[in-house]
């Protein structure tokens, strides 16, 4: 299989400035920061003193293979505590967060961009009066789900964790999507998709972005090796007779994207369809830009 290498494309708000020394530099709107980057093994392009001219650092300790890192952000005075950002349609606050990120992947966004031209797509030839139906599980902060259902779809969005759902119902708010058909529900995924299945619910469309690790709001335990099998075995028994894509994407640095190809060639081979997987990067806004693998995925499509 030849895998796919997809980055973030035209984004205003976000990007990666510069790289080298195991950091990476990025723009969130207007506003610099340096995060730790292993992968950044060269380096940097830019001078020292636009480094140091950053809006905040991520002083690490530990790998970033650790799920609970140690660390902390330096941040300047003059920084808010949460700003607004903004692609396509959609608008959301980005906040410096204890793990590194700033309450949203930028890397993503070719993810949101792929399901929005499938969502288009089964609008323009269906009969049906109904949005296509989608379900995003380990939804977080709602970035998917919110430019999912700008673009036309009826959206699902769970997550064990009810701080993320809080961050998903503010970047809501501030899109002034409250019309939009989105439930926020605050749940395991294994759980919420098993009773899914007794209830008879089906979705077109399933997005799935799991942790590593992590835990359900009654403190059940997720681990990514033993309980994504399990998961995409019930992803069948939740589909319409018409489903049109699912995404899987994984972190995961000891998994590759020819593993989830094959585990979502297995669920979905009784449908009609293709798989395709790769790596998501992102690219440096430079001539000669070098590129930083940040995730895999595997995704299908209805053919």
């Amino acid at each position: 299989m030849t895998p796919l290498l997809i980055h973030p494309n035209n984004w205003t708000d976000y990007s990666l400035i510069d790289s080298g020394n195991g950091k990476k530099l990025e723009k969130f709107g207007p506003y610099t920061f340096s995060r730790p980057e292993p992968q950044a093994i060269w380096a940097p392009r830019l001078k020292a003193k636009v480094w140091e001219n950053s809006s905040g650092s991520f002083l690490s300790s530990s790998s970033l293979e650790n799920e609970d890192p140690k660390g902390k952000w330096v941040i300047k005075n003059n920084i808010p505590t949460k700003w607004e950002m903004s692609f396509d349609k959609v608008k959301f606050f980005a906040t410096p967060t204890p793990f590194r990120h700033l309450g949203f992947f930028p890397d993503q966004s070719p993810h949101w961009v792929w399901a929005a031209e499938k969502i288009n797509k089964f609008k323009a030839v269906s009969n049906q009066a109904n949005y296509p139906r989608v379900l995003n599980l380990f939804g977080y902060s709602g970035i998917a789900s919110l430019h999912a259902a700008s673009n036309g779809a009826s959206v699902t969005h769970v997550d064990a964790s009810k701080k993320a759902i809080n961050y998903a119902f503010q970047n809501r708010n501030l899109s002034s999507f409250q019309k939009l058909p989105i439930k926020f529900i605050p749940d395991d995924a294994v759980k919420f998709v098993n009773r899914e299945i007794k209830r008879g619910n089906k979705y077109e469309g399933i997005i799935l972005d799991p942790p590593k690790y992590g835990r359900g709001p009654n403190g059940e335990k997720w681990d990514l090796f033993n309980d994504l099998p399990l998961l995409l075995k019930c992803i069948p028994q939740i589909l319409s007779n018409n489903p049109i894509f699912i995404i899987l994407n994984s972190y995961a640095i000891r998994s590759s994207h020819i593993s989830l190809n094959h585990g979502l060639s297995e669920v979905m081979k009784n449908y009609s369809g293709i798989v395709e997987s790769g790596e998501i990067s992102i690219v440096e806004n430079q001539v000669n830009p070098r590129q930083i693998s940040m995730a895999i995925f595997a995704r299908w499509e209805k053919r």
